[in-house]
């Protein structure tokens, strides 16, 4: 028999492996087996068929080294949902499995090295570097080449290893490691094997081990257990660690190691039943309901605060009735935290949470629960949610489905959570909702096509009027001398005006850091990152300089490098500047900041939105993070600062993206109690999507888009396929990436356009060059992808070419 088996390396072939016959009857689809790969290395392999077809290449197949498990741990959903990116998004079925997979789930060998028996380093040349390493190893006998590495502080620590071992100093090894941790807890119980009435006479005379050891018996005796934790032990009133360590050592009370899960239980919440809805959600409950009668998606299309959430609550509960699953995304992670409370409240432990700053043990026990035979229900998360192995999916749910968030960069595979829960949700029969007050241009034009049904909701919940929207010129302001600060004086007054109320204030600014660019003023020197093609943004409140691409930072000069003049000058402003500007001019005001630099820990997102939502936080200024979804009642005024900044990145969908994030930021306003007032700062306010805005007119806005992507073919009516080549030698990309976009030309023609410099043309040291493919909708993947990988096999051949960067970003966001 036969195994073919996905490795989790970056290569997109499926590997062939002869199971061992010991094995047969118990190996299948979806077992992880450990396989030898290359000529030393072990990985933890998933295998997708078994078979008894030797092909050619079969004649001299390794044996599958171990089976892992006894049941799957992929089910053949998943197996075909990899399949599917794979195939759809031009990615190495591998980049797929090990996007998909927890990494504490993949076993893999670990290259060990210990001093050879026979050394007699007396007599060897040692450079100063493998002196250290086997002084190292004197000390230790036996390490990991990685934290070899790390703990000597030695860069490019195999050329040492590789010259050791010629000179016969060490021996190398594999060994396979396990990396999920089960995690491990003490828990105290009484010694069955002592009689009660001995225990007087073994404890003596220490009334306190006595008062302890009674008090343990009590609690055991009420709870009708056996054990109780070491740690609620410690907390009773006549517990001390001292105490209890003498109980143990008179062998009275036994300390075992017992493993516990990570995944807390939520049993201790009360629920309650979903809230009624009004009669405008009511209504679009019951129209989702018919649309999804004949179609498998359906478009929700709400204004903000009109009680999406509360229908989404609705079909869950129905769905839980039939005894089926949900899968409930967002588009970060920042917005779990407040709808996790609101789930938690209706569905209790029903309900599981799965995203990226959950530890690896933490995400490998999730997957392990839905193996198990009580799955959670209801997973809310984000993209990767869409791996999991659910049994029974019945709906997927996208809220904010407009969110670029969705599209994964890097690493591979550069998938749409999106389009990619919508071919999840097929293979389930299941149904996708998809939830937005700005949808996407694509999902718009899918919903007026027919392919998606389309539900609009456009009253606010209880009514409540839409914001009402000011666009403030900055220009003009600036030129009658009345703009003094980064501020309006419109918005510096109703921000007063929010405080006196003891309302709070929201300020949009779509650039994190002090100042986004360093310029001196004298000579217009301005510092660029050594790695990168791109100015350095400043950041106050550590004084450096910062790379947005690669995260280099810099000393912040003194003077010019270049003409040695104290004329530094710092332009355009960031989050952390206006962070500033607003505790000056509100100094009786808390104000915090919410981008990507505060909320680096793992509760940070949580702490802030706390803070702000329990009203100790009353201005909060931050990037696009705060426009998505989330739900504060007491703001009553929001602030977008340059706005104009939002509108002028050079690519087609900037207006998409400004109308989403501006109207988004909007909603933010008045949600709960009164009408809101957003004030957006521009310098140039007669462009034609300031009026879409103000006007809340998503269709006239959808309309001047569509007419454009027409002419220029964009999408929805053409599909993009971007090309990125990438090498750190400028000539060589340029070189080859005319090279590949001359063979794609001689197949597709004028579907080809580039090779292109893009606007940042070197990231990490390695130069970019672009090559877009613009094909036409009803034109058939499989022969754009078989051109397209025929042209790539070319370049490979040629010598030169063949081990240069080169990716795919299939409809790239």
């Amino acid at each position: 028999m036969l195994a073919d088996v996905i490795l989790p390396t970056p290569l997109s072939d499926i590997f062939t492996y002869i199971v061992p016959m010991e094995m047969e009857q118990a190996i299948g689809c979806g077992f992880r087996v450990i396989v030898p790969f290359g000529t030393r290395k072990y990985y933890t392999g998933i295998v997708v068929a078994l078979h008894d077809k030797p092909s050619s290449a079969d004649l001299r197949l390794k044996e599958v080294y171990a089976l892992i498990d006894s049941y799957p741990m992929v089910n053949e959903k998943q197996l075909d949902l990899w399949k599917w990116i794979a195939f759809y998004y031009l990615s190495p079925i591998g980049d797929v499995y090990k996007a998909a997979f927890p990494s504490k789930l993949r076993m893999e060998s670990e290259t060990f090295v210990s001093l050879s028996s026979s050394m007699m380093q007396e007599s060897l040349n040692l450079t100063p570097t493998e002196r250290k390493i086997v002084e190292y190893l004197e000390a230790v006998e036996r390490e990991k080449i990685s934290k070899l590495e790390k703990i000597l502080d030695i860069k490019n620590i195999y050329i040492h290893i590789y010259s050791l071992s010629r000179k016969e100093v060490i021996e190398t090894n594999q060994q396979i490691e396990q990396k999920f941790v089960p995690k491990i807890e003490s828990f105290i119980r009484l010694n069955s094997e002592i009689d009660s009435n001995s225990i007087g006479s073994i404890i003596g005379k220490s009334k306190k081990q006595l008062a302890l050891f009674e008090e343990i018996s009590t609690i055991l005796s009420k709870s009708k257990t056996d054990m109780i934790n070491r740690r609620d032990v410690l907390k009773l009133p006549d517990a001390s660690p001292s105490i209890l360590k003498g109980l143990l050592q008179k062998n009275v009370l036994n300390e075992i190691g017992v493993e516990v899960g990570r995944l807390k239980p939520k049993s201790e919440i009360k629920t309650h039943r979903p809230f009624p809805l009004n009669e405008y959600q009511q209504q679009a409950l019951e129209e989702i309901e018919s649309v999804f009668d004949s179609k498998d998606t359906c478009l929700l299309h709400g204004v903000t605060s009109s009680g999406k959430t509360e229908i989404y609550i609705h079909l869950i509960d129905k769905l839980i009735a039939k005894n089926q699953q949900i899968l409930y995304l967002l588009p970060e992670i920042a917005l779990t935290t407040q709808l996790m409370q609101r789930l938690s409240a209706v569905f209790g432990d029903k309900l599981g949470i799965y995203h990226s700053k959950l530890n690896d043990n933490e995400r490998a026990e999730i997957w392990q629960k839905m193996l198990s035979d009580k799955p959670y229900d209801i997973i809310l998360g984000v993209r990767s949610s869409l791996f999991l192995p659910f049994r029974n999916l019945g709906l997927i749910i996208i809220d904010e489905e407009h969110e670029q968030s969705y599209k994964q960069q890097e690493p591979a595979p550069r998938y749409h959570a999106r389009d990619t829960g919508i071919m999840l949700a097929h293979m389930f029969g299941a149904k996708t909702l998809l939830g937005s007050a700005t949808p996407s241009i694509e999902s718009y034009y899918n919903a007026k096509i027919g392919k998606y049904g389309i539900v609009a909701l456009s009253k606010r919940f209880e009514e409540i009027e839409m914001p009402e929207i000011i666009i403030e010129n900055t220009k003009e302001l600036r030129r009658k001398k009345k703009m003094k600060s980064l501020l309006s004086p419109a918005l510096i007054e109703s921000i007063h005006h929010a405080l006196s109320n003891n309302e709070q204030v929201i300020l949009f600014r779509n650039r994190r850091g002090f100042a986004p660019i360093v310029e001196c003023k004298l000579c217009a020197w301005t510092p660029k990152c050594r790695h990168c093609d791109v100015p350095l943004t400043y950041h106050k409140f550590r004084n450096v300089l910062v790379c947005h691409y690669c995260n280099a930072t810099y000393a912040m000069p003194s003077e010019c490098p270049s003409c040695h003049e104290k004329s530094i000058d710092l332009l355009g402003q960031g989050t952390e500047q206006l962070e500033e500007e607003v505790s000056r001019l509100f100094p009786e005001a808390k104000v915090a900041r919410m981008d990507t630099d505060t909320t680096r820990g793992k509760n940070s997102y949580e702490k802030i939105i706390d803070d702000f939502e329990k009203n100790r936080v009353q201005i909060l200024v931050g990037t696009q993070m705060l426009s998505k979804g989330l739900d504060f009642g007491n703001v009553s005024v929001v602030g977008i600062i340059s706005a104009d900044s939002l509108l002028n990145y050079p690519d087609f969908r900037s207006y998409e993206r400004g109308f989403q994030l501006m109207t988004q930021a909007a909603g933010r306003s008045g949600r709960k109690s009164k009408q809101g007032k957003v004030i957006i700062q521009s310098n140039d306010p007669d462009q034609p999507i300031y009026r879409y805005i103000v006007e809340n007119d998503y269709e006239s806005f959808f309309a001047s888009q569509l007419s454009e992507r027409k002419i220029f073919k964009y999408p929805p009516y053409y599909r993009l396929i971007s090309i990125v080549i990438k090498d750190k030698s400028e000539s060589k990309a340029d070189e080859a990436s005319r090279y590949l976009a001359d063979s794609l030309k001689s197949s597709l023609g004028d579907r080809v356009s580039g090779p292109n410099k893009p606007v940042i043309g070197k990231i990490q040291t390695y130069y970019i060059r672009n090559i877009l493919l613009k094909t036409e909708i009803g034109l058939s993947p499989q022969k754009i992808r078989t051109l397209v990988k025929h042209a790539e096999t070319i370049l490979r051949k040629n010598q030169k070419f063949k081990y240069i960067t080169l990716f795919y970003d299939v409809d790239p966001a």
